[in-house]
């Protein structure tokens, strides 16, 4: 698994791998566990596919009530348990461990309400992102979060990364969008949080929650707000002859007040194989195309086409063209939700980077990121979410190639460190899980870290769910308490100690 590093595996827990097996059959009849070798081997990793392995064994539990039988089990055994969606996860946060249970819910795949009236929709964890829009689309209403991956991706999956996607900018994140959950914690305890009600009281656990990446508990049921379609929306391409001008129109277009419903931004490698792939109409001779959509009432909209088309002048640009029917808005968005994909056609292989940065920043870290590419020899292709600074450098390389990987990986390590040079963070949208996990030290100190792993520790003390991903240091919870001493000498000394 190249260079990354994982806990040891539990050598006891290996040798009861029989038993466990045979328990798990139990509590899951019929064909809810995988143990064969071969057919776990398509569990061996998610998204992230450079880092594989093969899990203890594969649970694929039904009912609520399994869950919570299975995560007791482990809990009383210390029995270590991975929490897996669909596994389009793009940071190894669904990788499977060696002596672990791999608890996998895309047998959750029921909507269990929908209530307009309320404007909200009861769902399992496995249905996917966009089979939510699909069952509500014929009443006029939609789910806002729309990652690329939505055609495949779990809402679960959605609640464990704190997905957006395209429409984020104006709609926000799935943290935005989720009213409650119903979840399993690691003793087995079916707890609820949130609702169909606007707000909790008490701590903002479902705050807490989304974005955990499987670290907390298990969801197995989602609610989630839905929204009713604008009147209108269209969609403007709207070339330039450099990146960092299109980074400059991004910054005055927010600048002036208008929040589109989406802005996304391609550089001219990503143009180019988007095109070529789904044949959007794209300007082929721009260095960078920003897609720039635009909703509300009819008036509304074409008044902010006009001013985004001349913020879009003063910026340099060459073409613009704005969208015609519903058809052609679509079309627009094709290319750009097709655009991970169509970049696997110039490339054997390729690294999808996820990290945020001040909208103002877009041009600086443009810049720097054509001198790493000429520093490491690989190539780059640039796709992101240019309204909220979430990029999505796309790495390229051949796996085939010695120490191409190796080279690719910290390529991306320092993408993701001159993010957070420039008052970035590590991510957006995909998760710490093992991609960014050593990288953590550059954005958080050890006491930022500590505080993170207390959370960590009051839902599960053991650490044993999802461990070595997103905390670079595995540390006991005992030993959070614990006073260092250094040299004979307290730290803090003049701090009051009781």
């Amino acid at each position: 698994m190249s260079g990354l590093t994982m806990p040891k595996p539990d050598a006891a827990t290996l040798a009861r791998r029989a038993e466990i097996v045979t328990d798990m059959k139990i509590i899951v009849p019929g064909e809810g566990v995988v143990d064969a070798e071969n057919s776990m081997r398509v569990f061996e990793s998610d998204g992230l596919t450079a880092y594989r392995q093969l899990p203890l064994v594969v649970v694929l539990p039904e009912t609520v009530k399994q869950v919570s039988r299975i995560l007791k089990y482990c809990n009383e055994r210390s029995i270590k348990v991975v929490p897996r969606g669909s596994g389009t996860s793009l940071s190894g946060g669904a990788l499977p461990l060696e002596d672990a249970v791999l608890l996998v819910m895309s047998r959750f795949n029921r909507i269990l309400d929908i209530d307009f009236d309320n404007r909200a929709a009861v769902v399992q964890p496995g249905v996917t992102n966009l089979g939510i829009t699909t069952a509500v689309e014929q009443e006029g209403f939609y789910y806002a979060p729309d990652p690329s991956s939505q055609i495949a991706c779990s809402i679960g999956g959605n609640v464990a990364e704190n997905s957006g996607g395209v429409h984020c900018l104006k709609y926000g994140l799935t943290a935005n969008n989720v009213l409650g959950i119903e979840m399993v914690l690691m003793d087995g305890e079916v707890v609820r949080l949130g609702g169909k009600h606007l707000d909790s009281e008490g701590y903002d656990l479902l705050g807490v929650m989304t974005g955990s990446e499987g670290l907390l508990g298990v969801v197995t049921e989602v609610t989630v707000r839905i929204l009713q379609r604008p009147e209108t929306a269209r969609a403007l391409l709207i070339g330039f002859p450099s990146s960092e001008e299109a980074g400059q129109c991004v910054a005055d277009i927010i600048g002036a007040g208008i929040i589109p419903g989406g802005m996304e931004m391609m550089d001219r490698p990503a143009i180019h194989a988007a095109e070529d792939f789904v044949h959007a109409g794209y300007p082929l001779e721009c260095e960078a195309l920003l897609i720039v959509e635009l909703d509300g009432c009819g008036d509304e909209v074409d008044h902010l086409i006009g001013a985004v088309e001349a913020i879009a002048l003063q910026n340099g640009s060459t073409t613009c063209r704005v969208s015609q029917s519903e058809q052609e808005r679509l079309a627009f968005w094709a290319g750009r939700k097709a655009a991970f994909p169509a970049v696997g056609r110039i490339s054997p292989d390729y690294y999808c980077m996820d990290g945020t940065i001040p909208r103002k920043q877009l041009p600086k870290v443009l810049h720097g990121m054509r001198e790493l590419s000429e520093k490491y020899g690989l190539r780059v292709a640039n796709v992101f979410h240019a309204g909220d600074g979430n990029l999505h450098p796309l790495i390229l390389y051949d796996a085939n190639v010695p120490g191409e990987l190796e080279k690719a990986e910290e390529f991306g390590s320092d993408i993701l460190r001159l993010c957070v040079k420039v008052g970035g963070v590590l991510t957006g949208e995909h998760g710490v899980g093992v991609e960014k996990r050593d990288l953590m030290p550059e954005m958080f100190n050890e006491i930022d870290l500590d505080q993170q792993m207390r959370v960590k520790c009051a839902f599960d003390p053991q650490h044993l769910l999802n461990p070595g991903k997103v905390f670079p240091q595995l540390r006991r919870c005992a030993e959070l308490g614990r006073m260092h001493i250094h040299q004979g000498k307290l730290p803090f000394p003049d701090i009051p100690r009781f």
